[in-house]
This record gives structure tokens, sequence and C-alpha cells, in this order.
């Protein structure tokens, strides 16, 4: 079997969840990948294509495709309506993107060849699994650029490499916060090269390969200079972002994948390898097949996904298509740990007779973590595995979740410790960390067959037979049968008691689909309270410098609490660290503490860290988890009102081991100090209070929930003269819209315009155009639908196009609605054409989008439901949303406007403009909107006026959780600001 394409050691990490801390890990994998010969790739890939003609200089990269594309990203507002006769509309932002990169590649098939993998794998980065990391970051890079360019690191343009995240020395940078752009500014000041060099795709790939190779400084810095003085600055910026994969060019890698092939997205998410995308799918009009689209034994896959949950559970059962016949599906318990999938083959060359390989949901391959093999030492997992296979598995596929398991409580352990007890467990089987466990749920390989065709009942016993269980090391993960939604409580309350993730109920009859989420299987997860439930007063410590839009400012703080008395120093301003907050502050907030702590901040010098006064997490080890970028006294501080969801476990990152989920800024405290702020032990008694007072709240699944009927609002829709009598015969023209034109009315129109063939004839003449009774002259427009003799006639003769008789009428209705433009025909769509020309067979199709909305017309309700129905439903989501979200929530990335009211369920009461407007901005900024006051899931209640708020918290007060109640103007308030604003100050 051939190897896997996925590189080992780029994706492998053995660190704590802690990815984005450059500082405290140190990569230490077992052996890079080698970058394969162009012999070995002839041998592996026989058919692979052939370039004729050397690659594009690297510069016509940027100039010709990131360029253009961030253009057209930072263009304003939608296609414009140009309607003129005979003139193409202007393109929209979409159409303009895919037009620059088809552009793009159908110059590189021509001028190039068909083999485009040398240029994708520098315009997506972070999906080439070839080429091993560089293993450098931006403080790497900026130390190799300082001596590339000969500067001092304590000159001023040193300083601000070095600190790319803060304000220039003297002058506040437009680039803070961008590292690339804080480099082309670097370089702007020095010697180097005018214009762009000759270095072609091709070599800079060659050097890119050269650099992975190298680990050592003192190796890395040849290429960095050889670089240099063969690029100017603008493709040394490029050059960087490739290097961090980090590009950022207006497109995503479904537009981009999408403009090579139809299939190129399928393949990668069955294949996760980047050159089989270029080099099998070189024609565009070939497409795959089923059996090149299915799961392979070793070939990482994307694997299916549940669903999110709906209102009630009730309603989720509904999609569990039951029957009368077979009314059960299953209820699985949703674990905390890492999806992953592990694929084993036999192969004599491996000792032990049989290779693992296992693979994350994002395509990472962890095999060097979890053995490759039964007799590798160096292995988390698999050398426990001896006895897990039936004798006669020869390969197997297996679906499931690695988690931690505790074995001195028996217990899972949180996700954000599995690789550290895995390494724990790789290096030392007596280590006395929890250990990794893989949960299997689901067989889709057995013997060189494919099983995702089959029921997950079926697959099921397909698991059973071949698997055995290894206790706390490799067990299959358990269901319990249910049939009804009465079922389900019961299983939430041990959730809840247990304080698990949640449920995944499964339809046994369901086939497995790749890369799906769908209702086949739904999460279900118990409703908690929304918040913490106190209000925390905590002491500033430190500052982090902020990227993007935020770049040279402090946009978020590091807390930190009085550490437990028998920890206490001699210092008593001595803080543990505990939680970094940035969002709900205002614009006025950050001001505010600008102005009460300017002069008093301090660089943090990690060399030399400030222990007497602050202690970060991973301190036992001589790491700093969290370092700002710089630090204060807390008595010169700031005390901060925090809010949060809830308290979770970190370990390593902060220094008080846990930390708050979600923490929101509320108020900043003027009347208090660091000595009245929140402390170890105060903290530790209100945790234990929520806990108390949250396990007194009864816990209830209400499936029997009122149910108000939706009233659809049903808007008449008016067809200008479609329910018109003709006034008189003929009156003269009520308009000059179809002046000078000629028409052949075959037909009238049927239903639903139930127009007569008169009745036609009379629209035309009263709005300036004239009929005609043959279509003999060429300037005719013939009018019709059906298929009678005279329109029969027309079309085997293939002279003349045909078009419908509503294109008449919405050509009349547009140009009232247009009252006071000119008057203009609106252009031929593919829906207004009976039949058309050979030779006009694509000339309509660019007046609309590609789902056949117009661009020069108007569409009402009907026509736009019915455009939304017919749209392609995409699967092209292979991330869990609730994750990726809650991973990405931090001060930086998801404080926006868009994303600050992410988590609540709105009910906005009462008329008028502003309520309709508060609405609108409810749904911009991600939550949920709530029809009735009855919504049980209610977080907040937005009323009109501060009167009828009163009403309301009198009339929600007592309620179980009563939700919040705050008017417009706390809406509208956290939309300027830009973030969610304190719902207290609104009492």
């Amino acid at each position: 079997m051939p190897t896997s394409d996925v590189d080992m050691r780029e994706v492998i990490d053995f660190d704590d969840d802690d990815d984005d801390d450059d500082d405290a890990v140190v990569y230490q994998g077992t052996q890079r990948p080698s970058i394969m010969t162009e012999e070995q790739l002839d041998e592996k890939y026989p058919n692979r294509p052939h370039n004729h003609s050397k690659t594009f200089p690297f510069s016509d990269l940027f100039l010709t495709l990131f360029n253009p594309l961030n253009e057209n990203k930072r263009r304003r507002g939608g296609p414009a309506l140009v309607r003129r006769r005979g003139i193409s509309h202007q393109k929209n932002v979409n159409e303009t993107r895919r037009s620059i990169i088809e552009k793009f590649i159908n110059r590189w098939r021509t001028e190039v060849g068909n083999d485009i993998f040398p240029v994708f794998r520098l315009i997506v980065p972070e999906k080439d699994r070839e080429r091993p990391m560089y293993g450098l970051k931006e403080a790497t890079i900026a130390k190799l650029m300082l001596k590339t360019l000969q500067i001092d690191k304590n000159s001023e343009p040193g300083y601000n490499l070095l600190h790319w995240k803060l304000p220039g020395v003297k002058s506040t940078s437009q680039m803070a916060g961008d590292f690339a752009g804080r480099c082309y500014e670097t370089m702007s000041g020095r010697e180097g090269r005018s214009r762009p060099g000759n270095l072609t795709i091709e070599q800079v790939n060659e050097m890119l390969d050269e650099l992975s190779k190298k680990q050592k400084e003192a190796e890395q810095l040849p290429i960095f200079r050889e670089f240099y003085n063969n690029m100017d600055r603008e493709e040394m910026m490029w050059l960087i972002r490739i290097i961090l994969r980090q590009m950022k060019v207006g497109a995503t890698e479904k537009t981009l994948f999408d403009a090579w092939h139809k299939d190129a997205e399928k393949l990668f998410n069955v294949s996760s390898s980047l050159r089989r995308v270029c080099w099998e799918l070189v024609d565009p009009e070939i497409r795959l097949d089923g059996n090149d689209t299915g799961i392979k034994i070793m070939q990482c896959f994307q694997p299916q996904l549940a669903q999110f949950q709906m209102h009630t559970v009730e309603k989720m059962v509904t999609q569990m298509q039951c029957t009368e016949e077979d009314p059960i599906f299953w209820i699985e318990e949703k674990l905390d740990g890492e999806r992953m999938q592990l694929h084993m083959i036999y192969d004599e060359s491996t000792p032990g007779g049989f290779r693992f390989n296992y693979w994350s949901r994002k395509a990472k391959d962890y095999t060097d973590l979890y053995g490759k093999g039964f007799e590798e030492e160096q292995s988390a997992l698999t050398r426990h595995l001896k006895t897990a296979f039936n004798e006669n598995v020869r390969s197997i596929i297996l679906d499931g979740e690695m988690i931690s398991w505790d074995m001195k409580d028996d217990r899972i352990v949180g996700f954000g410790h599995l690789k550290t007890h895995a390494k724990a467990h790789r290096e030392d089987i007596n280590s006395p960390h929890a250990r990794p466990l893989f949960r299997i749920f689901d067989c889709l390989y057995l013997n060189d067959e494919v099983l995702t065709n089959y029921s997950l009942r079926d697959r099921r016993k397909a698991l059973v037979s071949a698997v055995n269980n290894v206790h706390r090391r490799f067990e299959i993960h358990e269901y319990v049968e249910a049939t009804t939604a009465a079922d389900v409580e019961p299983e939430l309350r041990k959730v809840v008691a247990e304080s698990s993730e949640g449920l995944v109920m499964k339809n046994p009859r369901s086939v497995y689909l790749l890369n799906s989420r769908n209702s086949d299987w739904m999460k279900v997860k118990p409703e908690y309270m929304t918040e913490f439930g106190e209000q925390l007063d905590c002491v500033v410590i430190g500052g982090y410098y902020g990227s993007g839009h935020r770049g040279g400012n402090l946009s978020s703080f590091l807390c930190g609490l009085a550490p437990p008395s028998h920890l206490a120093t001699s210092n008593p301003e001595f803080m543990f660290s505990f939680c970094k907050v940035g969002g709900g502050m205002t614009a006025h907030d950050y001001a505010e503490i600008r102005h009460l702590t300017d002069g008093k901040w301090t660089p943090w010098d990690k060399k030399n860290p400030p222990l007497e006064w602050i202690e970060l997490g991973g301190h036992e080890e001589n790491l700093q988890y969290e370092m700002p970028d710089v630090w204060i006294k807390p008595s010169e501080s700031v005390v901060l009102q925090i809010k949060a969801a809830s308290v979770i476990e970190q370990e390593k990152r902060y220094r008080t081991k846990c930390t708050l989920r979600f923490p929101r800024f509320t108020a900043l405290r003027k009347d208090k100090d660091w000595k009245s702020a929140l402390t170890w032990e105060s903290f530790r008694t209100l945790k234990a209070r929520a806990e108390h007072e949250r396990k007194e709240k009864e816990f209830k699944v209400d499936d029997a929930r009122k149910k108000r009927a939706k009233r659809a609002r049903k808007k008449v829709l008016t067809i200008i003269g479609a329910d018109e009598q003709v006034k008189t015969p003929y009156a003269g023209p009520e308009s000059a819209l179809f002046n000078g034109m000629n028409f052949y009315i075959i037909t009238g129109a049927a239903k639903p315009l139930n127009k007569t063939k008169a009745e036609l004839e009379q629209l035309v003449k009263a709005n300036g155009g004239n009929i005609v009774a043959t279509h003999s002259n060429a300037d005719t427009i013939c009018i019709g639908e059906g298929n009678p003799i005279r329109i029969a006639s027309i079309k085997k003769a293939g002279t003349r196009n045909i078009f419908k008789p509503h294109w008449l009428l919405e050509c009349v209705k547009q140009a009232e609605t247009d009252v006071g433009r000119p008057n203009v025909l609106l252009p031929f769509e593919p829906r207004h054409v009976l039949f058309k020309k050979e030779e006009d067979e694509d000339s309509f199709n660019g007046n609309t989008d590609e789902y056949g909305d117009s661009f020069a017309r108007d569409v009402d309700v009907e026509e736009l439901e019915k455009l939304l129905v017919d749209m392609p439903k995409f699967e092209d989501d292979d991330y869990d949303a609730d994750e990726i979200m809650d991973e990405l929530f931090d001060d930086d990335v998801l404080d926006g406007p868009g994303c600050m009211f992410r988590g609540l369920r709105i009910h906005v009461s009462g008329q008028g403009t502003h309520i309709e407007a508060a609405k609108l901005v409810v749904l911009f900024a991600g939550a949920r909107l709530a029809d009735s006051m009855d919504d049980e899931e209610i977080t907040h209640v937005v009323a009109g006026s501060e009167a009828e708020a009163r009403g309301l918290r009198i009339q929600t007060a007592s309620r179980r959780y009563p939700p919040r109640v705050v008017t417009t103007g706390w809406v509208m308030e956290s939309l300027r600001e830009g973030t969610r604003l304190d719902e207290e100050s609104e009492l």
C-alpha cells in the first residue's frame, strides 16, 4: 500500500491545546518526512501531468491574482443594475472574484501546462501536506529579517519588527498587527530591489523545500538572504505570508478549488491531498465517478458530522425517520475529545504485521503519537491493541472519539489535556497521567469492502464482530435504544449529573455520508444557565496589543487574582494570572483605561519576567502561558467588572488552573482598587455557591411546550396588466417603452397570467409597440408559449428566438417601478426564452446570476422563494460550527458586531420602525429571533421603551430563568460600539 499523502510533521502537535502559544511549545517530532524526488514522483504517479513551459515569475502570482482579489474584496455594494440595451451588466464581487481566478488558471494552462500543483501550493499553502513545516513563526522570521537587512535589534526599525503587534516607537504604524506588512514597512527604508525579481514559481518552491529541511537559524539565514537579494519588498511580503500560511487573498479554498475543477473540493475532502487534486483532475470536463469519491484505506477523509440541535427534542425525534415497523432511534453520549479515524491494514514489512494510521477530523496525522505498529515502543495506544481485533480482520477503518481517561477516578478528562497525556504515555507506559482511550462508534471499511452505503445498524454489527474491547484503551461506544422524546429525558439527566458534553441521536437506518452534516445524527445539549451568575471584580495586571483593525492599541487585558494565603509572598501585590478579557468594551471604555493607566505600563521581558509581581500559567515548567505584551503593577492599575458563561478548568494556561469561559467586560470599577478586588479565596466561595444553586435548579426537558401556530403573512402580488381589464380597444400609447419595436404575438398567456392574444397585443400598443402578423422581418420579436403549429414551425426553421409572454409583463411592471427613469427594456433571461437559435445558445445566461436571480429587475417574494428553494444545498461544512466558533471566540477574532449576540435567543416586543430595525440588528449580530414571549429558550427581551421594559420585567420575574429585559437603545448602542454592552446599564 502507498503511504499517506498527509505530511506527518506538519500536523502533529503534542502540546496541550496551546497551539497559539509560540513561546511555550517546542516541537519534538521523531522524524522529518523527506521530499520526494522527480523519479519517485514518476513512479508513484505515472500519469501525472507535465508542464510544457517554465512557470510564471513569482511576481505574477500577486500582480495578477492576489492583488486583484484583495482589491475586489474591498469593493462595496452589489452589482450595478445597468439597464441599457445591448450593454452587459457589471459583475458583482463574487463573479469578479471567480473571473480573476479563472483567468489566471486558464492562462496557466495555456502558457505553462496542466500541472498546476506548483502554484496551488503557494496559493493555498495551508492545504499543502507534502512540504514539511518550516518551524518558523513571526519571532524567528523577524530575527532572520533583521540579520538579512543588517539592522540592530535595539534600533527603532528592529524594535518595531520584533514587537510587530505594538505601535511604532516614534509614530503609530499602519502595519501594527500585520507581521508581513510590518516586514514590508521595515524593508521600505533599506536598500534593495526597486522592481520584482526574476525568480519563477518553480524556483521559489525549490527554495522553500530547502528552507523546510533546515532547522537551525544559521542554516535558514542564507536562504532568506537569497530570497531578499532576488525579490523586491512586495514579493518578500507575500513570501512571508506563504511561509506563515496566512494568505488573506480575498478568496476561500472552496472558490479556488471550484475554479480548477468541480470535483476538486470533493476529492480533497476524501484524500486531504492537494497533489492529487491538481494531478488527477486535469480535465475540467471529466468528472469523478462514485468509486473515486469514496473512502479508501490509508487515505484520510472528511467524516460525517452531527446536525445542530433543534428547538425541541420532539422535533428532533421526527427527523429520525422512524416507522411503525421500525420506531427505534439510538442515543449516544457526546464525548469531549477529538474526532479520530483509525486505519489498519495487513503489512508484512511492519513489525507486528499490521500498519496503523490515525487522522483527526481536520486531517492532522497523529500516527507518530498513537503508534503505527503493534511493536512500536514509542506509542501512546497502538502497542496496547494486539488483542483488539478479530483474527480474520485484514483491513479496517474505524470512526470514533479519542478521549483522555483518568484511571484513578475512572472518568473522562477534558479535551484540553488529551495530547499532554498521550505524549506522557507515549514516552512512559507507567505514566501516572490519564491515558488516551479510543471510543469507537462506527466501522466504515472491513476486509477491502467499503461499508458507508450500509445502514448504521449493519455497520454496528460489523464493528462488534471485528473489534474486541481493550479496557479503558479501545472500546466500542455504547448506545441506548429509544422510541419517543420522553426516552431522551433520563439520558439528559445523566448528562447533567455527570457534567458531560451532551447526547447524539442517531438514525440506525441511515447510511454514512462523507463530509455531511444532516439530521441522521443530531446533537442534544442540556440547557444550563446562560451565565455564571456572578459579577467578578478583577484587577488588570497585563495588556495585549491587537492585530488587524486593533493593531497598535491594547485590545484585551490579563486579569489576576491574589493567591491563597499559603502561596502568598512578601509582596502584597503579587498576583496569579486568571483570565483574559476584551469583549464588551466600548471605544470610551478603552479611552478611559488608557487615560487612567497612561505611563504606567512596562514591556514584558520574556527573559526577565516580573516574577515578584505576576506568576503565569506554566511556571512549574519555566514556561509563560498567556504572556502579555505589557504589564502593570496592581496598585497603579484599574479594576474591571466581568461576566462570563461559566468557569472551566485550565491546568496550564492560567496560574489559577481555571479561567472564565467567554468573559465579557461590564463596567470599569473606579470605586475599587487592587485591595478590594476579587481574590482566589473569594472566587472559590462564589464558584461553590454557583454550583450549589445550579444543582438545586430542577432540570427539565419539556417536550409539551405550547406551540403557537405561525400565521403566514401573505402579500398580494400584483403584476402590471395581469388582472386589469382592457380599458379601450386602443386609446394611444401609455408609455414609449416599446417605441419603434415590432412584435409578433403568436399566442396568449396561460395561467397564472391568463392573458388572451388580444390583451397582449393591446399591452404592446399601449406602450408604443407595433403589432405585425408575421415573423419574416429580422427585427421582429416573437411572443408565445406552448407548442401550437405556428410555434412548432418557427422552431423547426430555427431562424427566430421565441420569448414567453411574461417578459412583456415584467418589462411594463419594472418600467412602472422605475417611474421617472428613462424607459429601458429588461434584458432577456433564460426563464423568458421558449426557444432559442443555435447561435444564441449562451446569449442570455449573463443576465442572471448562477441561481437565476436577475441583475436588471426587481423580484417579488414569490419568485425569491422559488429561487431559494431551487438553490443547491451546499454540503461543504467540514467543521463543527459550534466548536470552531468556541475556539475563535476570543478578544481579537469574534468580538465584532456580527458575533456580539451569538448564542442569545431574543424576543423583540412591540411595533414600529425602531422595533423592525432592532430585529434586523439582532439577526445581524448572530442571535436567534424568538417569535413569542412563551418561548422558554429566550435569553433577552427587547422593549420599545423603558416603560414597556419595566412591565416586561415584572411579567417575566417569576420564570425559573428570567430573561434580560432591555430596550432598543441597548441594541443600537451595542451596534455602534461593535460589542455586546452590559445589560445592567439598562436598569
